[in-house]
C-alpha cells in the first residue's frame, strides 16, 4: 500500500509538535540542517543523520554507456553522484 510523501508543512507542523515550539522556529531548522547538508555534501563530503542514515557525494569513473534507442555506445564522463546509506535503526524500525 503506497501513501503520498509527507509535505513540507506537515513536516514542519509535526516537527514544531515534536520540539514544542513554534512553526517559524521548526521551518528555520530543517532549513537550516538542508543547507548544511548541501553544502557539505556538495563540496565532496559527508552528513551523517543519527538514527537516519549518512548522505555523501560519490565520485564515478568515466563509462561505457549504451542509448537503448540506437543502440549506440558512447562514453560518459565522470561524474559525481549523492549516495544514501540507510542506518540500521531505521531499518529495524520499518520492519518491526
Amino acid at each position: 500500500m503506497t501513501t503520498k510523501p509527507m509535505t513540507k508543512t506537515q513536516l514542519v507542523a509535526a516537527l514544531a509538535e515534536e520540539m514544542g515550539a513554534d512553526k517559524k522556529t521548526a521551518s528555520a531548522a530543517i532549513d537550516a540542517v538542508s543547507a548544511v547538508v548541501l553544502r557539505e555534501v556538495a563540496a565532496g563530503g559527508a552528513v551523517t543523520l543519527p538514527g537516519i542514515g549518512k548522505i555523501m557525494c560519490r565520485a564515478r569513473p568515466e563509462r561505457q554507456v549504451r542509448n537503448p534507442a540506437t543502440g549506440e555506445t558512447m562514453t560518459k564522463p565522470a561524474d559525481k553522484a549523492v549516495k544514501v546509506t540507510v542506518a540500521k535503526a531505521l531499518k529495524d524500525a520499518v520492519n518491526d
